[in-house]
């Protein structure tokens, strides 16, 4: 008679039957599959259609976040910052980062360091810098965020 060591000892062999069909039937069980991400396409995406977030700090307007042929995740969004006020606490950013400046003048604050950028400038953020913006003005600034990870992008 086979024995099946790896098995409990069954008094059963009905029992048994039962226990080894469970046991076939969770092994071929698929997982869920999992939600198939579109790639982005090219679009033109309109002010007056971006869904606009009002917060404490000023107003943010999505833009797009997905996945392309070429990046793994590309990230826009435009943030209009209130007079005094600061993009959020300094953070490690493990993605590169590129701000446009739209109207205004915001503090570029990295790694220690702080430049001004004004309407039309263009700030880069590298992989690993600790950042932040900051609104020392009078008047609201806007600016346009773009983020995107690669294969290369380090993972924490």
């Amino acid at each position: 008679m086979l024995r099946l060591n790896f098995l409990p000892r069954m008094k059963s062999p009905l029992l048994l039957a039962a226990a080894l069909l469970g046991s076939a039937v969770h092994a071929q069980t698929p997982e869920a599959p999992k939600a198939v991400q579109e790639k982005l396409a090219s679009a033109v995406y309109d002010w007056d259609q971006m869904p606009v977030t009002p917060n404490a700090l000023g107003v943010r307007r999505a833009v797009f976040d997905g996945m392309t042929a070429t990046v793994d995740k590309i990230h826009c969004h435009i943030t209009t910052l209130n007079p005094g006020e600061r993009s959020g606490d300094p953070r490690k950013h493990l993605q590169e980062e590129i701000i446009i400046v739209k109207e205004g003048s915001v503090e570029a604050n990295f790694n220690g360091q702080t430049r001004t950028a004004n309407a039309g400038s263009v700030i880069f953020f590298a992989s690993g810098a600790t950042t932040f913006l900051h609104n020392a003005s009078k008047v609201p600034v806007t600016y346009i965020v773009l983020y995107y990870y690669t294969p290369l992008t380090p993972k924490s």
